[in-house]
């Protein structure tokens, strides 16, 4: 039998002669591995350790904040449970932010933070409306979990209004744009691969990159979102089955990098950008727009929300009427007309 090779994967067997793995990487916490190497659960916490979603560097000097700073406040939340039970994805998100926040302010008091103080930061980001406002939610949160430590009375950013955008945040794919990284791209590519996956499963890139053999039962493909921890189970379209099935049995995930290892979400997300840009596909052609792309489908498809939502794992449906807004609008309103005319 072949041994499984990780890098970073220590074993050992403990004093009661259990098997154990752990991820040690120099500078980021020990973290215990599930299961049996080239398990499902396994290998997603691998992935995320490799990533540096669960594993982050260890915060130098984090012992040594003087208590009601900024940084104390920080050090204590990113060990709290409101922090540690956000999906890892997320947890990357909101310490690459908070952690900005620190290295600006980690000195000053968290109880002289006001209102006005917050509305000015969130002011100078207006540039970027959805940075902005990513920022205040991430903010909020932090301030939630000051309140319940007594550092301050009232939430500062109670009341801060949001940067209004008019953006609808990640570019939906035309049939255009898809037709033209198609016809760039040949059956049999890892490309071709990328784009079939992403468009018939409405997955995000970080559920994506861990498809395998492993996740398909009698037609039907079924995987735990990393992000929300929803279990999605999605019946396999004929034509991604059909590239499916030249694929090699022996590989743990159907995309792999040219070393033939896993992608990470973040290294496949460059990579995939690296695949538009031979198609000659504008800068917003993303990943994250073909999960858009396929509730457009579905939409046109006469899908109800309740039924995209089941297929792309949104919880709230308000999400799946925001992805769907690009939609054929002109046919949804000619079936629309004629289901009306059909009733009278």
């Amino acid at each position: 039998m072949t041994k499984l090779r990780l890098k970073y994967v220590h074993r050992f067997r403990d004093r009661h002669g259990k098997v154990r793995h752990y991820f040690r990487r120099r500078g980021f916490k020990d973290q215990p591995l599930p299961g049996l190497p080239g398990s499902e659960e396994f290998m997603t916490a691998y992935q995320a350790a490799l990533s540096g979603d669960t594993a982050p560097p260890l915060a130098i000097g984090a012992t040594r904040s003087k208590p009601g700073t900024v940084a104390a406040l920080v050090a204590a939340y990113f060990g709290s449970a409101a922090f540690l039970g956000l999906a890892p994805s997320s947890q990357a998100t909101y310490r690459n932010i908070i952690e900005r926040f620190r290295a600006d302010h980690g000195e000053k008091r968290v109880a002289l933070i006001k209102r006005r103080h917050i509305a000015i930061m969130l002011g100078k980001k207006a540039g970027t409306p959805g940075a902005a406002n990513s920022w205040l939610k991430k903010m909020r949160g932090l301030m939630r979990f000051a309140m319940e430590q007594d550092l301050i009375r009232e939430d500062p950013t109670l009341g801060v209004v949001p940067v209004r955008s008019r953006s609808d945040g990640f570019h939906t794919w035309s049939e255009e744009e898809i037709a033209t990284y198609a016809a760039h791209h040949a059956p049999g590519t890892p490309a071709r691969l990328a784009l079939a996956l992403l468009l018939y499963t409405g997955q995000r890139r970080s559920d994506v990159v861990k498809m395998g053999r492993q996740h398909v039962r009698k037609g039907v493909l079924s995987i735990r979102q990393q992000k929300t921890g929803n279990m999605v189970d999605i019946p396999i379209h004929p034509d991604l089955q059909a590239i499916l099935d030249q694929l090699p049995a022996d590989d743990l995930t159907y995309l792999r990098t040219s070393f033939r290892k896993p992608f990470t979400s973040p290294g496949f997300g460059n990579w995939f950008r690296a695949r538009c840009n031979e198609a000659k596909l504008p800068k917003h052609c993303s990943a994250h727009g073909l999960r858009k792309a396929a509730s457009r489908r579905l939409a046109e498809a006469g899908c109800t929300a309740n039924e995209i939502a089941a297929i792309t794992g949104h919880q709230s449906l308000r999400e799946v009427e925001r992805y769907t807004r690009a939609s054929d609008r002109k046919g949804l309103a000619d079936r629309a007309m004629k289901k009306l005319k059909d009733r009278t």
